[in-house]
Protein backbone atom coordinates (compact mmCIF):
# COMPACT_ATOMS: atom_id res chain seq x y z
CA UNK A 1 0.00 0.00 0.00
CA UNK A 2 1.15 3.35 -0.62
CA UNK A 3 -0.86 4.85 2.40
CA UNK A 4 -3.14 3.97 4.43
CA UNK A 5 -5.96 6.19 3.34
CA UNK A 6 -6.15 8.50 0.66
CA UNK A 7 -8.17 11.41 0.56
CA UNK A 8 -9.36 12.68 -3.19
CA UNK A 9 -9.84 16.52 -2.70
CA UNK A 10 -8.14 19.49 -0.27
CA UNK A 11 -11.21 21.45 0.64
CA UNK A 12 -12.80 21.92 3.77
CA UNK A 13 -13.66 18.64 4.26
CA UNK A 14 -10.87 16.74 2.70
CA UNK A 15 -8.25 18.82 4.83
CA UNK A 16 -10.81 17.67 8.17
CA UNK A 17 -10.47 13.82 7.18
CA UNK A 18 -6.85 14.33 6.49
CA UNK A 19 -6.25 15.46 10.14
CA UNK A 20 -8.48 13.16 11.65
CA UNK A 21 -7.00 10.16 9.54
CA UNK A 22 -3.20 11.26 10.71
CA UNK A 23 -4.88 12.16 14.48
CA UNK A 24 -5.20 8.48 14.72
CA UNK A 25 -1.94 7.59 13.52
CA UNK A 26 -2.83 6.66 9.69
CA UNK A 27 -0.63 7.53 7.23
CA UNK A 28 -2.64 9.80 4.47
CA UNK A 29 -1.79 11.03 0.51
CA UNK A 30 -4.32 14.17 -0.28
CA UNK A 31 -4.78 14.47 -4.02
CA UNK A 32 -5.67 17.62 -5.82
CA UNK A 33 -6.30 18.47 -9.53
CA UNK A 34 -5.67 22.04 -8.58
CA UNK A 35 -2.58 23.84 -6.98
CA UNK A 36 -1.04 23.89 -4.02
CA UNK A 37 -1.94 28.19 -3.79
CA UNK A 38 -6.03 26.27 -3.94
CA UNK A 39 -5.48 24.10 -1.01
CA UNK A 40 -8.99 24.87 1.19
CA UNK A 41 -11.08 24.78 -1.76
CA UNK A 42 -14.86 26.66 -1.75
CA UNK A 43 -14.28 27.15 2.41
CA UNK A 44 -11.67 29.53 1.65
CA UNK A 45 -14.55 32.05 -0.43
CA UNK A 46 -16.94 31.98 1.96
CA UNK A 47 -18.51 34.07 4.36
CA UNK A 48 -17.32 31.77 7.33
CA UNK A 49 -20.89 31.68 8.23
CA UNK A 50 -21.75 28.58 10.70
CA UNK A 51 -24.61 27.22 12.11
CA UNK A 52 -24.95 26.93 15.55
CA UNK A 53 -27.72 26.47 17.95
CA UNK A 54 -28.50 28.07 21.73
CA UNK A 55 -24.92 29.50 21.69
CA UNK A 56 -23.41 31.99 24.23
CA UNK A 57 -23.32 34.23 21.49
CA UNK A 58 -27.48 33.95 20.44
CA UNK A 59 -28.21 34.50 24.11
CA UNK A 60 -25.71 37.12 24.68
CA UNK A 61 -27.93 38.62 21.61
CA UNK A 62 -31.30 37.90 23.20
CA UNK A 63 -31.97 35.10 21.03
CA UNK A 64 -33.91 31.85 22.87
CA UNK A 65 -33.22 29.13 20.75
CA UNK A 66 -33.01 25.08 21.98
CA UNK A 67 -32.36 21.95 20.33
CA UNK A 68 -36.49 20.79 19.70
CA UNK A 69 -36.76 24.42 17.73
CA UNK A 70 -33.91 23.94 15.55
CA UNK A 71 -34.87 20.39 14.32
CA UNK A 72 -38.10 22.14 13.76
CA UNK A 73 -36.97 24.44 11.49
CA UNK A 74 -34.67 21.87 9.86
CA UNK A 75 -37.05 19.29 9.10
CA UNK A 76 -39.72 21.83 8.18
CA UNK A 77 -37.19 23.12 5.77
CA UNK A 78 -35.61 19.45 4.50
CA UNK A 79 -39.05 18.35 3.23
CA UNK A 80 -37.67 14.81 3.36
CA UNK A 81 -40.43 12.71 1.52
CA UNK A 82 -38.40 9.87 -0.33
CA UNK A 83 -37.52 6.01 0.58
CA UNK A 84 -33.59 6.81 -0.03
CA UNK A 85 -33.72 10.18 2.56
CA UNK A 86 -33.37 7.29 5.46
CA UNK A 87 -29.83 8.17 5.36
CA UNK A 88 -30.20 12.14 5.14
CA UNK A 89 -32.68 11.99 7.65
CA UNK A 90 -30.05 10.11 9.93
CA UNK A 91 -27.13 12.88 9.14
CA UNK A 92 -29.86 15.78 9.26
CA UNK A 93 -30.84 14.53 13.21
CA UNK A 94 -26.69 14.14 13.80
CA UNK A 95 -26.05 17.37 12.50
CA UNK A 96 -28.53 19.14 14.90
CA UNK A 97 -27.20 17.94 17.58
CA UNK A 98 -23.19 18.32 17.04
CA UNK A 99 -24.46 22.32 16.05
CA UNK A 100 -26.24 22.44 19.37
CA UNK A 101 -23.31 20.31 20.97
CA UNK A 102 -19.63 19.73 21.14
CA UNK A 103 -19.40 21.83 18.03
CA UNK A 104 -18.55 25.20 19.25
CA UNK A 105 -15.92 23.57 21.87
CA UNK A 106 -14.69 21.44 19.54
CA UNK A 107 -13.59 24.54 17.10
CA UNK A 108 -12.64 26.74 20.51
CA UNK A 109 -9.85 24.52 21.09
CA UNK A 110 -8.33 24.71 17.58
CA UNK A 111 -8.49 28.57 18.11
CA UNK A 112 -11.53 29.40 16.14
CA UNK A 113 -13.59 32.58 17.10
CA UNK A 114 -16.51 34.04 16.16
CA UNK A 115 -17.93 37.69 15.58
CA UNK A 116 -20.16 38.21 18.52
CA UNK A 117 -23.34 39.45 16.49
CA UNK A 118 -25.72 36.69 15.22
CA UNK A 119 -26.90 36.69 11.39
CA UNK A 120 -30.33 35.75 10.47
CA UNK A 121 -30.49 34.55 7.59
CA UNK A 122 -32.93 32.48 5.77
CA UNK A 123 -35.86 33.94 7.69
CA UNK A 124 -38.53 31.36 6.09
CA UNK A 125 -42.08 31.44 4.57
CA UNK A 126 -43.52 32.73 7.03
CA UNK A 127 -45.16 29.18 8.68
CA UNK A 128 -44.00 28.31 12.03
CA UNK A 129 -43.48 24.54 11.11
CA UNK A 130 -42.41 25.69 7.29
CA UNK A 131 -39.18 26.71 5.71
CA UNK A 132 -36.48 28.72 7.56
CA UNK A 133 -34.59 29.79 10.78
CA UNK A 134 -37.40 30.91 13.49
CA UNK A 135 -34.36 32.39 14.65
CA UNK A 136 -30.66 34.02 14.21
CA UNK A 137 -28.43 31.46 13.79
CA UNK A 138 -25.94 32.81 11.23
CA UNK A 139 -22.11 32.63 13.10
CA UNK A 140 -19.96 34.68 11.74
CA UNK A 141 -16.14 33.66 11.84
CA UNK A 142 -13.63 36.06 12.99
CA UNK A 143 -11.18 35.84 9.89
CA UNK A 144 -13.94 34.51 7.14
CA UNK A 145 -13.88 31.32 5.39
CA UNK A 146 -9.66 31.69 5.79
CA UNK A 147 -10.20 31.47 9.09
CA UNK A 148 -12.52 28.29 9.13
CA UNK A 149 -10.16 26.31 6.89
CA UNK A 150 -6.96 28.13 9.26
CA UNK A 151 -7.24 25.12 12.22
CA UNK A 152 -7.48 22.47 9.91
CA UNK A 153 -4.73 23.55 7.17
CA UNK A 154 -2.39 23.86 10.67
CA UNK A 155 -3.30 20.57 11.76
CA UNK A 156 -2.52 19.11 8.19
CA UNK A 157 0.89 20.59 7.71
CA UNK A 158 1.56 19.55 10.96
CA UNK A 159 1.47 16.17 10.16
CA UNK A 160 3.11 16.80 6.50
CA UNK A 161 6.16 18.17 8.49
CA UNK A 162 5.99 14.88 10.61
CA UNK A 163 5.59 12.72 7.41
CA UNK A 164 2.39 11.64 8.67
CA UNK A 165 0.49 13.16 5.78
CA UNK A 166 1.62 14.05 2.01
CA UNK A 167 -0.03 16.51 -0.18
CA UNK A 168 0.00 15.74 -3.77
CA UNK A 169 -1.57 18.75 -6.16
CA UNK A 170 -2.07 18.92 -9.75
CA UNK A 171 -3.10 15.04 -9.30
CA UNK A 172 -6.41 14.67 -10.79
CA UNK A 173 -8.43 11.34 -10.12
CA UNK A 174 -9.83 10.43 -13.04
CA UNK A 175 -10.97 6.72 -11.97
CA UNK A 176 -11.42 4.31 -8.72
CA UNK A 177 -9.37 1.12 -8.54
CA UNK A 178 -11.41 -1.88 -7.21
CA UNK A 179 -10.39 -5.37 -6.83
CA UNK A 180 -13.23 -7.96 -6.45
CA UNK A 181 -15.85 -5.10 -5.17
CA UNK A 182 -13.69 -3.51 -2.53
CA UNK A 183 -11.86 -0.15 -3.41
CA UNK A 184 -8.32 -0.69 -3.18
CA UNK A 185 -7.16 2.84 -4.93
CA UNK A 186 -7.17 5.48 -7.39
CA UNK A 187 -5.43 6.57 -10.82
CA UNK A 188 -5.38 9.44 -12.99
CA UNK A 189 -3.46 12.45 -14.71
CA UNK A 190 -0.58 14.18 -13.46
CA UNK A 191 -1.42 17.94 -15.04
CA UNK A 192 1.29 20.52 -15.34
CA UNK A 193 2.58 22.81 -12.89
CA UNK A 194 0.48 26.00 -12.28
CA UNK A 195 0.87 29.27 -10.95
CA UNK A 196 -2.19 30.73 -11.71
CA UNK A 197 -4.26 33.02 -8.77
CA UNK A 198 -5.87 30.95 -6.27
CA UNK A 199 -9.52 30.27 -7.89
CA UNK A 200 -8.01 31.36 -11.61
CA UNK A 201 -8.62 28.46 -14.21
CA UNK A 202 -5.25 26.17 -13.87
CA UNK A 203 -4.10 24.21 -17.27
CA UNK A 204 -5.56 20.36 -18.17
CA UNK A 205 -2.16 19.91 -19.93
CA UNK A 206 -1.18 16.19 -18.89
CA UNK A 207 2.53 15.46 -17.82
CA UNK A 208 2.15 12.11 -16.99
CA UNK A 209 0.09 9.41 -14.98
CA UNK A 210 0.09 7.81 -11.55
CA UNK A 211 -1.95 5.27 -9.37
CA UNK A 212 -1.76 5.27 -5.59
CA UNK A 213 -2.96 1.95 -3.54
CA UNK A 214 -4.51 2.51 0.06
CA UNK A 215 -7.02 0.63 2.68
CA UNK A 216 -9.80 3.39 2.64
CA UNK A 217 -10.26 6.31 -0.10
CA UNK A 218 -12.27 9.61 0.84
CA UNK A 219 -14.17 11.24 -1.92
CA UNK A 220 -14.36 15.20 -0.68
CA UNK A 221 -13.97 16.49 -3.96
CA UNK A 222 -16.95 19.13 -4.07
CA UNK A 223 -20.04 19.30 -5.90
CA UNK A 224 -21.33 20.64 -9.22
CA UNK A 225 -21.56 24.14 -8.91
CA UNK A 226 -19.17 25.42 -11.54
CA UNK A 227 -20.38 22.86 -14.00
CA UNK A 228 -23.43 25.00 -15.55
CA UNK A 229 -24.02 22.32 -18.40
CA UNK A 230 -24.22 19.86 -15.35
CA UNK A 231 -26.34 22.20 -13.34
CA UNK A 232 -28.89 22.56 -16.57
CA UNK A 233 -28.85 18.75 -16.94
CA UNK A 234 -30.26 17.99 -12.98
CA UNK A 235 -32.05 21.14 -12.61
CA UNK A 236 -35.90 20.18 -11.10
CA UNK A 237 -39.06 20.04 -13.19
CA UNK A 238 -40.57 22.08 -9.82
CA UNK A 239 -37.96 24.80 -10.22
CA UNK A 240 -39.45 25.13 -13.44
CA UNK A 241 -37.04 26.27 -16.48
CA UNK A 242 -33.35 26.03 -16.42
CA UNK A 243 -32.04 29.51 -16.83
CA UNK A 244 -30.17 30.42 -19.58
CA UNK A 245 -27.96 32.53 -18.63
CA UNK A 246 -26.44 32.15 -14.94
CA UNK A 247 -23.51 33.75 -13.01
CA UNK A 248 -20.99 31.41 -11.19
CA UNK A 249 -20.88 31.19 -7.35
CA UNK A 250 -17.56 29.08 -7.47
CA UNK A 251 -14.73 28.45 -10.08
CA UNK A 252 -14.83 26.18 -12.89
CA UNK A 253 -12.74 23.27 -11.37
CA UNK A 254 -16.33 22.74 -8.88
CA UNK A 255 -17.32 20.38 -11.87
CA UNK A 256 -18.40 17.31 -10.31
CA UNK A 257 -16.21 14.67 -11.77
CA UNK A 258 -15.58 12.82 -9.33
CA UNK A 259 -19.18 12.18 -8.07
CA UNK A 260 -19.45 10.73 -11.61
CA UNK A 261 -16.07 8.50 -10.92
CA UNK A 262 -17.40 7.37 -7.91
CA UNK A 263 -20.70 6.21 -9.45
CA UNK A 264 -18.96 4.38 -11.91
CA UNK A 265 -16.69 2.58 -8.98
CA UNK A 266 -20.24 1.44 -7.54
CA UNK A 267 -21.20 4.02 -5.23
CA UNK A 268 -24.76 5.49 -5.33
CA UNK A 269 -25.87 9.01 -6.18
CA UNK A 270 -29.43 10.16 -4.65
CA UNK A 271 -31.10 13.18 -4.55
CA UNK A 272 -28.92 14.47 -7.75
CA UNK A 273 -31.97 17.11 -8.29
CA UNK A 274 -32.04 18.82 -4.80
CA UNK A 275 -29.42 21.87 -5.17
CA UNK A 276 -29.16 25.56 -3.83
CA UNK A 277 -28.52 28.48 -5.98
CA UNK A 278 -29.17 32.18 -4.87
CA UNK A 279 -31.04 34.69 -6.77
CA UNK A 280 -29.13 37.60 -5.57
CA UNK A 281 -26.15 37.80 -7.50
CA UNK A 282 -24.16 40.19 -9.08
CA UNK A 283 -21.63 39.94 -11.98
CA UNK A 284 -18.35 40.60 -10.68
CA UNK A 285 -16.60 43.49 -12.04
CA UNK A 286 -13.25 42.89 -10.81
CA UNK A 287 -14.02 38.77 -11.40
CA UNK A 288 -10.94 35.93 -10.52
CA UNK A 289 -13.18 33.29 -12.14
CA UNK A 290 -14.44 33.03 -15.38
CA UNK A 291 -18.32 34.78 -14.98
CA UNK A 292 -17.69 35.46 -11.50
CA UNK A 293 -20.34 36.21 -9.45
CA UNK A 294 -21.42 37.38 -5.65
CA UNK A 295 -23.69 37.19 -3.73
CA UNK A 296 -25.98 40.00 -2.06
CA UNK A 297 -26.48 39.45 1.77
CA UNK A 298 -29.86 41.61 1.73
CA UNK A 299 -31.42 43.24 4.73
CA UNK A 300 -35.27 43.32 4.41
CA UNK A 301 -36.05 46.67 3.09
CA UNK A 302 -35.48 46.92 -0.53
CA UNK A 303 -38.12 46.58 -2.71
CA UNK A 304 -38.11 43.58 -4.92
CA UNK A 305 -39.63 43.18 -8.78
CA UNK A 306 -39.38 40.95 -11.40
CA UNK A 307 -38.10 41.71 -14.50
CA UNK A 308 -41.41 43.00 -15.51
CA UNK A 309 -41.68 45.29 -12.99
CA UNK A 310 -44.10 43.11 -10.55
CA UNK A 311 -43.40 43.32 -6.43
CA UNK A 312 -42.76 39.73 -5.65
CA UNK A 313 -45.75 38.39 -3.14
CA UNK A 314 -45.29 37.65 0.04
CA UNK A 315 -42.84 35.75 1.94
CA UNK A 316 -40.66 36.32 -0.93
CA UNK A 317 -38.85 39.53 0.40
CA UNK A 318 -35.13 39.98 0.63
CA UNK A 319 -33.34 37.23 3.07
CA UNK A 320 -36.59 34.98 3.44
CA UNK A 321 -36.66 32.13 0.89
CA UNK A 322 -34.31 31.52 -1.37
CA UNK A 323 -35.59 28.61 -3.26
CA UNK A 324 -39.33 29.69 -3.26
CA UNK A 325 -38.05 33.16 -4.70
CA UNK A 326 -35.83 31.07 -7.38
CA UNK A 327 -39.11 28.86 -8.17
CA UNK A 328 -41.23 32.36 -8.28
CA UNK A 329 -39.21 33.81 -10.54
CA UNK A 330 -38.30 31.19 -12.75
CA UNK A 331 -42.08 31.27 -13.86
CA UNK A 332 -41.84 34.85 -15.37
CA UNK A 333 -39.71 33.95 -17.97
CA UNK A 334 -36.53 36.20 -17.46
CA UNK A 335 -33.45 35.32 -16.33
CA UNK A 336 -33.51 38.20 -13.92
CA UNK A 337 -35.07 40.78 -10.97
CA UNK A 338 -34.79 43.84 -9.26
CA UNK A 339 -33.84 45.69 -5.96
CA UNK A 340 -35.31 49.07 -5.63
CA UNK A 341 -33.54 50.55 -2.34
CA UNK A 342 -32.19 53.95 -1.66
CA UNK A 343 -28.59 55.07 -0.42
CA UNK A 344 -29.57 54.60 3.14
CA UNK A 345 -30.63 51.20 2.65
CA UNK A 346 -27.60 49.91 1.13
CA UNK A 347 -25.36 51.21 3.39
CA UNK A 348 -26.93 48.96 6.35
CA UNK A 349 -28.61 46.11 4.90
CA UNK A 350 -26.09 45.36 1.68
CA UNK A 351 -23.48 42.80 2.53
CA UNK A 352 -21.59 40.54 0.07
CA UNK A 353 -20.60 37.00 0.59
CA UNK A 354 -17.05 35.99 0.01
CA UNK A 355 -13.77 36.79 2.32
CA UNK A 356 -12.21 39.01 -0.13
CA UNK A 357 -15.43 41.52 0.00
CA UNK A 358 -14.89 41.62 3.65
CA UNK A 359 -11.53 42.35 4.47
CA UNK A 360 -12.14 43.89 7.74
CA UNK A 361 -13.66 40.78 8.90
CA UNK A 362 -11.22 38.47 6.65
CA UNK A 363 -7.86 40.33 8.00
CA UNK A 364 -9.37 40.70 11.69
CA UNK A 365 -9.29 44.54 11.48
CA UNK A 366 -11.13 46.05 14.39
CA UNK A 367 -10.25 50.02 12.62
CA UNK A 368 -11.76 48.88 9.51
CA UNK A 369 -14.76 47.14 11.00
CA UNK A 370 -15.80 50.15 12.68
CA UNK A 371 -16.32 51.61 10.11
CA UNK A 372 -19.46 49.68 8.95
CA UNK A 373 -21.16 51.76 11.51
CA UNK A 374 -20.07 55.16 10.15
CA UNK A 375 -22.02 56.90 6.87
CA UNK A 376 -21.50 55.87 3.40
CA UNK A 377 -21.78 52.11 2.21
CA UNK A 378 -19.09 49.62 2.91
CA UNK A 379 -16.04 49.92 0.26
CA UNK A 380 -16.53 46.85 -1.57
CA UNK A 381 -20.14 47.63 -1.94
CA UNK A 382 -19.39 51.35 -2.85
CA UNK A 383 -16.58 49.61 -5.55
CA UNK A 384 -19.92 47.84 -7.16
CA UNK A 385 -22.20 50.62 -7.13
CA UNK A 386 -19.78 52.55 -8.69
CA UNK A 387 -17.92 49.55 -11.07
CA UNK A 388 -20.82 46.81 -11.61
CA UNK A 389 -22.76 46.50 -14.68
CA UNK A 390 -26.04 45.70 -12.76
CA UNK A 391 -26.53 48.79 -10.81
CA UNK A 392 -28.79 51.84 -11.66
CA UNK A 393 -28.27 54.78 -9.77
CA UNK A 394 -30.74 58.06 -10.09
CA UNK A 395 -32.66 60.96 -8.48
CA UNK A 396 -36.21 59.84 -9.54
CA UNK A 397 -37.69 57.20 -10.41
CA UNK A 398 -38.18 58.28 -14.40
CA UNK A 399 -34.82 58.45 -14.56
CA UNK A 400 -34.67 54.85 -12.49
CA UNK A 401 -37.03 53.54 -14.61
CA UNK A 402 -34.39 54.68 -17.90
CA UNK A 403 -31.58 53.51 -16.80
CA UNK A 404 -33.24 49.86 -15.82
CA UNK A 405 -34.47 49.75 -19.16
CA UNK A 406 -31.17 50.96 -20.92
CA UNK A 407 -29.49 48.07 -19.05
CA UNK A 408 -31.52 45.48 -20.29
CA UNK A 409 -31.89 46.87 -23.33
CA UNK A 410 -35.58 46.46 -23.17
CA UNK A 411 -38.87 48.87 -22.48
CA UNK A 412 -40.06 46.40 -19.51
CA UNK A 413 -40.34 48.87 -16.59
CA UNK A 414 -43.29 51.22 -16.97
CA UNK A 415 -41.95 54.48 -15.04
CA UNK A 416 -45.62 55.38 -13.90
CA UNK A 417 -46.23 51.87 -12.91
CA UNK A 418 -43.25 51.99 -10.61
CA UNK A 419 -44.06 55.33 -8.74
CA UNK A 420 -47.22 53.77 -8.49
CA UNK A 421 -45.76 50.35 -6.53
CA UNK A 422 -43.29 52.52 -4.95
CA UNK A 423 -45.69 55.26 -3.74
CA UNK A 424 -48.04 52.44 -2.21
CA UNK A 425 -45.39 51.03 -0.29
CA UNK A 426 -44.31 54.48 1.06
CA UNK A 427 -47.92 54.96 2.50
CA UNK A 428 -47.72 51.80 4.50
CA UNK A 429 -44.07 52.82 5.98
CA UNK A 430 -45.10 55.96 7.92
CA UNK A 431 -46.58 53.36 10.77
CA UNK A 432 -45.22 51.21 13.24
CA UNK A 433 -47.68 48.36 12.08
CA UNK A 434 -50.06 48.17 9.00
CA UNK A 435 -51.05 45.47 6.53
CA UNK A 436 -47.92 45.38 3.72
CA UNK A 437 -46.33 42.04 5.15
CA UNK A 438 -43.01 43.52 3.74
CA UNK A 439 -43.07 46.38 5.86
CA UNK A 440 -44.34 44.39 8.86
CA UNK A 441 -41.29 42.04 8.90
CA UNK A 442 -38.86 45.12 8.70
CA UNK A 443 -40.31 46.32 11.90
CA UNK A 444 -39.95 43.26 13.28
CA UNK A 445 -36.53 42.40 12.26
CA UNK A 446 -35.56 45.77 14.29
CA UNK A 447 -37.10 43.89 17.12
CA UNK A 448 -33.91 41.61 17.03
CA UNK A 449 -31.04 43.81 18.99
CA UNK A 450 -28.47 42.73 15.88
CA UNK A 451 -30.07 43.40 13.16
CA UNK A 452 -31.19 47.08 14.85
CA UNK A 453 -27.47 47.65 15.60
CA UNK A 454 -25.86 46.65 11.98
CA UNK A 455 -28.48 44.96 9.76
CA UNK A 456 -31.57 46.70 9.35
CA UNK A 457 -32.43 50.35 7.92
CA UNK A 458 -34.69 52.42 10.10
CA UNK A 459 -38.18 52.47 8.17
CA UNK A 460 -38.27 55.11 6.11
CA UNK A 461 -39.88 56.27 2.33
CA UNK A 462 -37.76 54.99 -0.55
CA UNK A 463 -38.77 59.08 -1.89
CA UNK A 464 -37.44 60.78 0.99
CA UNK A 465 -34.81 62.96 -0.47
CA UNK A 466 -32.73 62.51 2.47
CA UNK A 467 -32.71 58.73 2.11
CA UNK A 468 -31.25 59.11 -1.41
CA UNK A 469 -30.41 58.49 -4.34
CA UNK A 470 -32.26 55.98 -5.71
CA UNK A 471 -30.83 52.67 -6.78
CA UNK A 472 -31.72 49.59 -8.64
CA UNK A 473 -29.47 46.50 -8.99
CA UNK A 474 -29.86 43.63 -11.35
CA UNK A 475 -29.96 40.47 -9.60
CA UNK A 476 -28.55 37.84 -11.27
CA UNK A 477 -29.14 33.83 -10.93
CA UNK A 478 -25.96 32.42 -9.00
CA UNK A 479 -25.34 28.84 -8.75
CA UNK A 480 -23.91 27.60 -5.62
CA UNK A 481 -24.18 24.40 -3.54
CA UNK A 482 -24.98 20.37 -4.55
CA UNK A 483 -27.25 19.10 -1.69
CA UNK A 484 -27.75 16.01 -3.41
CA UNK A 485 -24.54 13.48 -4.13
CA UNK A 486 -22.69 10.39 -2.90
CA UNK A 487 -25.15 7.51 -0.53
CA UNK A 488 -23.22 7.42 2.89
CA UNK A 489 -24.20 5.87 5.82
CA UNK A 490 -23.71 7.74 9.51
CA UNK A 491 -20.21 6.61 9.19
CA UNK A 492 -19.56 8.27 5.93
CA UNK A 493 -19.37 5.31 3.98
CA UNK A 494 -20.37 5.22 0.23
CA UNK A 495 -23.26 2.80 -0.39
CA UNK A 496 -24.38 1.51 -3.31
CA UNK A 497 -27.44 0.68 -5.29
CA UNK A 498 -28.61 -1.64 -2.99
CA UNK A 499 -27.84 0.15 0.09
CA UNK A 500 -24.78 -1.67 1.04
CA UNK A 501 -21.23 -0.33 1.35
CA UNK A 502 -18.90 -0.25 -0.54
CA UNK A 503 -15.46 -1.41 1.11
CA UNK A 504 -12.75 0.90 1.34
CA UNK A 505 -14.94 3.70 -0.10
CA UNK A 506 -16.02 7.07 1.97
CA UNK A 507 -17.11 10.37 0.90
CA UNK A 508 -17.48 13.92 2.90
CA UNK A 509 -18.67 17.25 2.32
CA UNK A 510 -20.39 18.23 -0.49
CA UNK A 511 -19.88 15.54 -2.97
CA UNK A 512 -21.83 13.18 -0.08
CA UNK A 513 -24.65 16.14 -0.34
CA UNK A 514 -22.28 17.30 3.04
CA UNK A 515 -23.74 13.68 4.44
CA UNK A 516 -25.90 11.04 3.64
CA UNK A 517 -26.94 11.95 -0.11
CA UNK A 518 -28.38 15.22 1.08
CA UNK A 519 -28.68 16.00 4.86
CA UNK A 520 -30.52 19.43 3.77
CA UNK A 521 -33.49 18.10 1.75
CA UNK A 522 -34.53 20.33 -0.30
CA UNK A 523 -33.64 23.89 1.63
CA UNK A 524 -30.98 24.94 3.67
CA UNK A 525 -31.02 27.12 6.72
CA UNK A 526 -27.53 28.88 5.91
CA UNK A 527 -23.87 28.62 7.69
CA UNK A 528 -25.12 24.77 7.17
CA UNK A 529 -22.49 24.28 4.29
CA UNK A 530 -19.24 25.12 6.26
CA UNK A 531 -20.79 22.85 9.10
CA UNK A 532 -21.50 19.96 6.86
CA UNK A 533 -18.15 19.84 5.57
CA UNK A 534 -16.63 19.68 9.11
CA UNK A 535 -18.93 17.66 10.25
CA UNK A 536 -18.89 14.93 7.56
CA UNK A 537 -15.29 15.45 7.20
CA UNK A 538 -14.56 14.33 10.89
CA UNK A 539 -17.31 11.85 10.58
CA UNK A 540 -15.60 9.91 8.02
CA UNK A 541 -12.01 10.60 9.02
CA UNK A 542 -12.95 9.09 12.11
CA UNK A 543 -14.91 6.00 10.40
CA UNK A 544 -11.95 5.54 8.19
CA UNK A 545 -9.20 5.59 10.57
CA UNK A 546 -11.09 2.87 12.97
CA UNK A 547 -11.86 0.63 10.15
CA UNK A 548 -8.10 0.47 8.73
CA UNK A 549 -6.33 -2.96 9.96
Amino acid sequence: MDADAIVVGGGLAGLVAAAELADAGRKVVVLDQEPEQSLGGQAFWSLGGLFLVDSPEQRRMGVKDSLDLALQDWFGSAQFDRPEDHWPRRWAEAYVHFAAGEKRSWLRQMGHRFFPVVGWAERGDGRADGHGNSVPRFHLTWGTGPGVVEPFERRVREHVATGRIELRFRHRVDALVTSEGTVTGVRGALLAPSDVVRGAASSRDETGEFELSAQAVVVASGGIGGNHELVRQNWPARLGTPPERMVAGVPAHVDGRMIGITEAAGGAVINPDRMWHYVEGLRNWDPIWANHGIRILPGPSSLWLDAEGNRLPAPYFPGFDTLGTLRHLRSTGHDYSWFVLTQKIIEKEFALSGSEQNPDLTGKDLKLLLSRVRPGAPGPVEAFKQNGEDFVVADSLADLAAGMNRLTGSSLIDSERLTRLVEARDREITNPFGKDAQVTAIHGARNYRGDKLIRVATPHRLLDPTAGPLIAVRLNILTRKTLGGLHTDLDGRVLDAAGQPVPGLYAAGEASGFGGGGMHGYNALEGTFLGGCLFSGRTAGRAAAAAIG
